[in-house]
């Protein structure tokens, strides 16, 4: 019967073992860096941006948190050991990059190479996100991106409602609520952050109490104003995303320029009846608000929902999935909806995807970031450049 030296042996000799010399050099050329040690082990010290996998648990989650089978994996663990057999189940799964560094973090760490303790979750948090945590493409690592996130949501009404909601309940740890409304009783056919006790309440105050009464990790930011050209900079700065419930053009393209010139994403929603649609604007990676809506419509032609109605389910369904679209670029998890409308009819029920390219006449970019204006529309859309 073959002994465990026997089997090390044979792990050892099928395997590639390099020093943390090298494996410091290849960690500087970009291969990425996995640790295979128990969780108690990792939280006392790591290589810094390593994944963490216990060996336990490799062959369950690392094909889902190693995409890509022929780049280089710097593999570690305490000693050396469990890094070899990591490395030939890696290999049994089809990787061919991967290396077992001699000696581990014991050695790593004694040479006086750079290593950090990692951030960890709390106790409570380890329970409260526990549904997150078993997801390899969360874990961890992922939750506490979403604790340092920070999001704004432009309006506490129909769409931010279940945004809000979702994204406090997945730990998002700062939210930023703009809203300058008091809560009325018309209000509640759609606007869960809100109820009965809180009619005439400001709703950023309402929201603010749904929203930490839900989950007390989540700082909220509350800006009773209007968002106005005065002001936007100053409120959007510092934020990761912005969803966008706004109910009206100005507002958008305000809000689309402003978030241009400083590159922040802005996970759009609007409803109108029983229609939605979601897309996110990217000014870094896709098209913008501006390529979708070159020009706003008459006003004739765009009706707000309190002129036309709205389904009061709609809106849960588009904040949700603006919740959803917010989570995935945080954690840069799938493919975001950066280029693509998503529609949906609730009279058929029927989702459909559009692909939206930039306009080749669109000077409100990124690229152009200096010369934009921040300027008042009052429904009109002057260019918001300065030529």
């Amino acid at each position: 019967m073959a002994t465990f030296r026997d089997l090390l042996s044979a792990a050892k000799a099928s395997i590639t073992e390099i020093d943390t010399e090298t494996a410091s050099d290849k960690i500087a050329e970009g291969a990425l860096i996995l640790d295979v040690r128990e969780p108690d082990e990792y939280e006392e010290g790591a290589i810094p941006g390593a994944v963490h996998i216990p060996r336990g648990h490799l062959e369950a989650q690392v094909e889902g948190r190693v995409l890509d089978k022929e780049a280089p994996v710097v593999v570690y663990c305490a000693g050396g050991v469990r890094s070899a057999f990591a490395v030939q189940t890696m290999e049994e799964l089809g990787y061919t990059g991967a290396l077992s560094m001699d000696g581990g973090f014991g050695r790593w760490k004694d040479e006086g190479r750079d290593w950090k303790t990692p951030a960890a979750l709390t106790a409570e948090q380890n329970n409260r996100y526990k549904r997150h945590l078993l997801l390899p493409e969360v874990g961890t690592e992922g939750q506490l991106k979403l604790l340092d996130a920070k999001v704004l949501m432009l309006g506490a009404g129909g769409l931010g409602s279940p945004a809000a909601l979702y994204l406090a309940a997945a730990g998002v740890g700062t939210i930023g609520i703009v809203d300058m409304d008091d809560v009325d009783s018309s209000n509640l056919q759609r606007q869960i952050l809100h109820n009965v006790d809180r009619i005439g309440d400001r709703k950023v105050d309402s929201a603010k109490k749904t929203l930490v009464g839900l989950n007390p990790d989540v700082n909220v930011v509350t800006y009773d104003t209007r968002l106005d050209a005065s002001n936007i900079i100053d409120i959007i700065s510092g934020y990761d995303v912005i969803v966008d419930g706004a109910d009206n053009f100005p507002s958008r393209y305000l809000l689309n320029d402003a978030s241009v010139k400083l590159g922040i994403p802005v996970v759009h929603g609007s409803i109108f009846r029983f229609e939605g649609m979601v897309s996110v604007f990217h000014p870094l990676e896709g098209p913008t608000y501006r390529d979708m809506v070159p020009e706003p419509p008459p006003a004739e032609l765009a009706p707000s929902c309190a002129e036309a109605g709205v389904l009061g389910v709609l809106p849960g369904i588009v904040g949700s999935i603006q919740a959803l679209e917010t989570i995935k670029v945080i954690l840069g998890l799938g493919d975001p909806l950066i280029g693509r409308i998503l529609t949906v009819d609730t009279n058929d029920m029927e989702f459909r995807v559009f692909n939206l390219k930039p306009n080749p006449d669109n000077e409100v970019v990124h690229a152009n970031a200096d010369r934009i204006r921040i300027e008042e529309l009052d429904g009109l859309c002057a260019p918001g450049l300065d030529h």
